[in-house]
């Protein structure tokens, strides 16, 4: 049986205006330092590895 949440106002507050489409698609990735390009590749190269050694361990 899958669990149901009731959200009220009383807990969570007034609900929050809807943003424009415009201002919430803006999202970008800044790597300003060397150190922190590198973090960010190793980690996509990481998951890229671990996806194909879980593949290939069936």
């Amino acid at each position: 049986m899958p669990r149901t949440t009731q959200i009220t106002e009383e807990k969570n507050g007034p609900p929050r205006p809807a943003y424009p489409s415009e201002k919430v698609r803006g999202g970008e990735i800044i790597l300003r330092t060397p150190l922190r390009r590198a973090i960010f590749v190793a980690g996509l190269a990481g998951a890229v590895v671990l996806a194909l050694l879980t593949a290939f361990a069936r």
